[in-house]
C-alpha cells in the first residue's frame, strides 16, 4: 500500500500483516468465495483463516461505487476491534467453508493450467458457469445475475462512512429505514461492510419474498421486514461480458398496462418494445428487429414468472449460440422471425 506509515490509514494497516494474491492457481477459493467480477476485494481474517469482513463490492455502473479510502479506512478499524473480540474469547465466527480450487474446475484447466497461463478471477467466475452450463447445474437467477443491487430495494450508503445509510427509499423506506441508520445484520448475519452486504445478499434465494434486516439507530437494534420488489435481483450484465450469457444484439423496454391494452395483449405478459438495435445485428445475421418494434411472445411463450421483457426471458432461458422464434408487431402486423444468439468470443 501506498499510504503513508503515520497516517490514520497507514498506521491502521501496519497492525496488519498485508498480502496482495495475483495468481489464482493454488488460492483455496473456497475459502474467498466472492463475486469474480469484482475488481478490487479486500479480506481481514486471522491465521486460522477465519474471515472477519470483507471489503469490495461494486454496482454495474462502476467498480468503484462503494470504495473509497475513507470506507477503507472504517473497514480496517473494525477488522482490528473483530480481531480483538476474538482473542477475548467474545467473538465466534461460522465454520471454515469447504476447501475449493481452480483445479477442480476441469475447463478451467484446459484453459489456463494445460496452456501455463494464468488463472485470473474472471475466469474463475466465467469457467464456473460453462462447467455448470455443461454440467447442467447453472441457474442463470443466481449465478449469472450475482450481486443485487441494494439500491434497487431503496438503500443508498453514505460511502466514505461505511455502512450508514444516506437515503432509503422505495421498500427500504416502506419498511422503516431512515438516513442515519447503520445496517448492522443482514437476513440474520452481522455485516460491518458494504462487500459483507452484498455478499450476504447474493446468497438469498432470488424466490425470496422478503429480507430481514437489522440497523443501529441511535445505539440501539431496529429489525425491519423489507419486502422484496419482483426482480430485485436483477442488475445489468454487461460489463461482466460472461460467455453462458446469450447475445442478443437488442434492447427493450417494458411496455405500460395501457400499452398492453391498446395492442390487445394480455396484462401479464413480457410483451416488450424494442429501444436499441446494435449495428452487429445485420453483420451477424442475428435478427430483422427494429427500433419500435413490439416481441409479444418467443417460442409461443407470451408470459413468465421472472421475466418481464422479451430481452430478459430470452438470457434466462436461451443457451448462448440457440437460436429462436421471435413474435413481433409491426405497423399493426403480426409477424414471426428467427432470432439467432451467439456466444461472446473469451476474452483473456
Amino acid at each position: 500500500m501506498l499510504s503513508p506509515k503515520d497516517s490514520p490509514l497507514g498506521k491502521l494497516l501496519d497492525q496488519y500483516v498485508c498480502v496482495r494474491i495475483t495468481r489464482m492457481d493454488t488460492t483455496d477459493v473456497g475459502l474467498f468465495d466472492r463475486d469474480w467480477n469484482n475488481a478490487v476485494y479486500f479480506f481481514a481474517l486471522n491465521a486460522e483463516e477465519q474471515i472477519y469482513l470483507r471489503y469490495g463490492g461494486r454496482d454495474a455502473a462502476s467498480p468503484e461505487t462503494y470504495l473509497d479510502l475513507n470506507s477503507l479506512e472504517v473497514a480496517l478499524a473494525q477488522g482490528l476491534a473483530q480481531h480483538q473480540r476474538y482473542l477475548s474469547g467474545e467473538l465466534k465466527l461460522d465454520p471454515r467453508p469447504a476447501p475449493f480450487f481452480p483445479r477442480e474446475i476441469p475447463l478451467l484447466v484446459q484453459r489456463t493450467f494445460a496452456q501455463r497461463q494464468c488463472v485470473e478471477c474472471h475466469l474463475i467466475g466465467d469457467f464456473q458457469n460453462i462447467q455448470r452450463e455443461r454440467d447442467g447445474t447453472l441457474d442463470k437467477l443466481t449465478h449469472l445475475y450475482r450481486s443485487p443491487d441494494i439500491k434497487t430495494i431503496g438503500i443508498y450508503l453514505d460511502v466514505p462512512k461505511g455502512l450508514v445509510v444516506k437515503e432509503a427509499q422505495g421498500a427500504a423506506l416502506a419498511a422503516g429505514m431512515k438516513a442515519g441508520d447503520r445496517i448492522a445484520c443482514w437476513n440474520g448475519t452481522p455485516v460491518l461492510t458494504f462487500g459483507d452486504v452484498q455478499y450476504r445478499y447474493d446468497k438469498v434465494d432470488r424466490r425470496a419474498k422478503g429480507l430481514k434486516i437489522t440497523v443501529a439507530r441511535s445505539s440501539k437494534p431496529i429489525d425491519l421486514t423489507v419486502e422484496l420488489p419482483p426482480r430485485w435481483w436483477w442488475t445489468d450484465l454487461r460489463f461482466r461480458q460472461s460467455s453462458v450469457d446469450p447475445r442478443l444484439d437488442f434492447e427493450d423496454r417494458r411496455l405500460t398496462g395501457d400499452e398492453k391494452r391498446k395492442l390487445g395483449l394480455r396484462p401479464d405478459g413480457f410483451a416488450s418494445q424494442v429501444k436499441q438495435v446494435s449495428e452487429f445485428a445485420k453483420i451477424r445475421g442475428t435478427h430483422d428487429l427494429r427500433m419500435g418494434d413490439v416481441i409479444v411472445a418467443v417460442n409461443g411463450v407470451e408470459s413468465d414468472e421472472f421475466a418481464d421483457t422479451a430481452e430478459l426471458f430470452l438470457k434466462l432461458y436461451t443457451r448462448a449460440g440457440e437460436s429462436s422464434k421471435l413474435e413481433v408487431m409491426r405497423d399493426g402486423k403480426r409477424i414471426t422471425m428467427p432470432l439467432k444468439t451467439y456466444i461472446l468470443s473469451f476474452r483473456k
